[in-house]
C-alpha cells in the first residue's frame, strides 16, 4: 500500500528536508553525538516555533497543530534520514501520544501545550532489565499513601533521552494493575545515568526512582500498553525508512562516482543487480511502513479503539516494524560493502547510519517477536470471522 500524500504535504516535506539540510549536515550530526544531551538547543527551538514540528500531531486544543499521523510520519521519515539529534522521538511524539492515549483533558491541557511548543521535553520509561514491553517485565510500583500522594519506586532502563528530560511519563504497577504516571523532572528521589550505548545519536538513559513524587494518568483505555507498543512501532519505522532511503540514495550516488576500469562501477551487472535489489527491498518495506502510518491515521480516537481496529493496528504496526528494521540493516550492510574499504573507516559516514539500524531493529522487539505477534493478531481476527459466520 502507497499512501497518495496531498500536494500541501509534499510541500511540508521539502520544508522539513531544507531545514534539515541546513540546520542538521551530518558534520553537526558528529558534533552532537558527542555532546551528553545530543541536541542543539537553538535547534530544537527552530524545529518546535517556527516550524511547529513538535506538535504536528498534536491536538488544536491543547496547542498542538492539529495534523495527524500522516504529517507526524513525513516528518519523521526525513528525520530518520539526516540522523537528526534531539528528543523529537521521545517527546514529540512517545510522551505526547501517552497523553494523548491515557490522560483526561486536564492533564493533556497541563503537559501537551509545552511539548507542543518545545518548552517541555519528557520521555517515556516503560522497560525494565528486560528491555520488553511487556506488562510482567514491570516492576516498579506506584503506592498511594494515606495523604493521597502517590510515590514511584522502580529502576527504568533503556529511556530514550532520559538524560536530558524534564518530564517523565512512567509505567508502573498499582493497586489497580498497570498504569502510566507523569513525574516532573525536578522531583527528588531521582537517579539519572547516561549510557553508553552502540548508537552516539539516540542517546539513552538509566532512571531510579526512590520515593519520587508522581500523578496518575486516569484515562488508561483497555489494552492502553499495546496499543502504545503499536503507536512506538509505527513511527519508529517511518523513521527507519527514511534511513533506508537515505543509504540507498547514498550507495547508488557512490557507484556512480567510483570509476574502475575506465567507467564507473555503478555500469557493472553486479552492482546494478545488487543496486535493483536494494531498492525492490525499501519500496516493499516503505509499503508496509505506509500502510501503518494510514492505519494509524485512521485511529481517529485512541481511548475509544475497537476490538478490530486494536487488532489491525497491531498486525500493520508489527508487519511494519518486522518489515522495515530488517530492511534498514540490510540496507547499510549493502551501502557498506558498495562503498569497499572507505566504507568501514571512521571517516565515512555509512557507520553512523548502521549504528542507527542495528539498534532500531532491537527497539521494541526483534523483527522475529514481532512477527510472531502479527501472526497471534491475524489468527484472532480469522477466528473472529469464523466465529461471526
Amino acid at each position: 500500500m502507497t499512501l497518495v500524500f496531498t500536494d500541501d504535504q509534499e510541500q511540508f516535506r521539502e520544508s522539513i528536508q531544507r531545514f534539515l539540510a541546513d540546520q542538521m549536515p551530518t558534520t553537526k550530526v558528529r558534533q552532537l553525538m558527542a555532546t551528553e544531551h545530543g541536541s542543539d538547543p537553538a535547534v530544537w527551538q527552530q524545529a518546535s516555533a517556527q516550524l511547529a514540528l513538535t506538535g504536528i500531531h498534536i491536538p488544536e486544543a491543547f496547542g498542538g497543530a492539529g495534523f495527524g499521523a500522516v504529517e507526524l510520519g513525513i516528518a519523521l521519515e526525513e528525520m530518520g534520514g539526516s540522523l537528526f539529534c534531539g528528543p523529537y522521538f521521545s517527546s514529540a511524539v512517545l510522551s505526547a501520544y501517552a497523553l494523548i492515549l491515557c490522560g483526561d483533558e486536564d492533564q493533556q491541557e497541563q503537559w501537551l501545550g509545552d511539548i507542543a511548543g518545545g518548552e517541555r521535553r519528557a520521555c517515556l520509561a516503560v522497560t525494565e532489565c528486560t528491555g520488553l514491553w511487556q506488562q510482567d517485565d514491570i516492576a516498579t510500583t506506584a503506592v498511594t499513601q494515606s495523604s493521597g500522594d502517590v510515590l514511584l519506586n522502580g529502576k527504568k532502563r533503556f529511556v530514550i533521552d532520559g538524560q536530558s528530560a524534564d518530564l517523565f511519563v512512567v509505567a508502573a504497577q498499582s493497586g489497580r494493575g498497570i498504569g502510566l504516571f507523569v513525574v516532573d523532572g525536578r522531583a527528588n528521589g531521582m537517579t539519572v545515568e547516561a549510557l553508553d550505548t552502540m548508537d552516539p545519536t539516540r542517546k539513552m538513559a538509566h532512571i531510579d526512582f526512590v520515593d519520587v513524587p508522581a500523578t496518575a494518568l486516569t484515562q488508561l483505555p483497555d489494552h492502553w500498553l499495546d496499543t502504545l507498543l503499536n503507536i512506538a512501532c509505527i513511527t519508529l519505522s517511518a523513521e527507519m525508512i527514511g534511513g533506508a532511503q537515505h543509504l540507498l540514495a547514498s550507495a547508488v550516488e557512490y557507484t556512480q562516482l567510483r570509476y574502475q576500469f575506465g567507467r564507473s562501477i555503478a555500469s557493472f551487472q553486479a552492482i546494478k543487480h545488487r543496486l535493483a535489489d536494494l531498492l525492490l527491498e525499501v519500496e516493499l518495506a516503505r509499503s508496509a511502513a505506509y500502510q501503518a502510518i494510514e492505519t494509524l491515521a485512521g485511529c481517529t480516537d485512541l481511548q475509544r479503539l475497537t476490538i478490530r481496529q486494536r487488532r489491525q493496528l497491531t498486525e500493520h504496526a508489527s508487519l511494519a516494524k518486522a518489515a522495515v528494521s530488517e530492511t534498514y540493516l540490510q540496507a547499510a550492510l549493502e551501502t557498506i560493502q558498495l562503498h569497499g574499504g572507505i566504507g568501514f573507516t571512521w571517516e565515512n559516514d555509512t557507520h553512523l547510519w548502521f549504528k542507527r539500524a542495528k539498534s532500531s531493529e532491537v527497539l521494541f522487539g526483534t523483527p522475529a517477536e514481532h512477527r510472531e505477534r502479527m501472526l497471534v493478531a491475524v489468527e484472532a481476527g480469522l477466528h473472529a470471522q469464523e466465529e461471526a459466520a
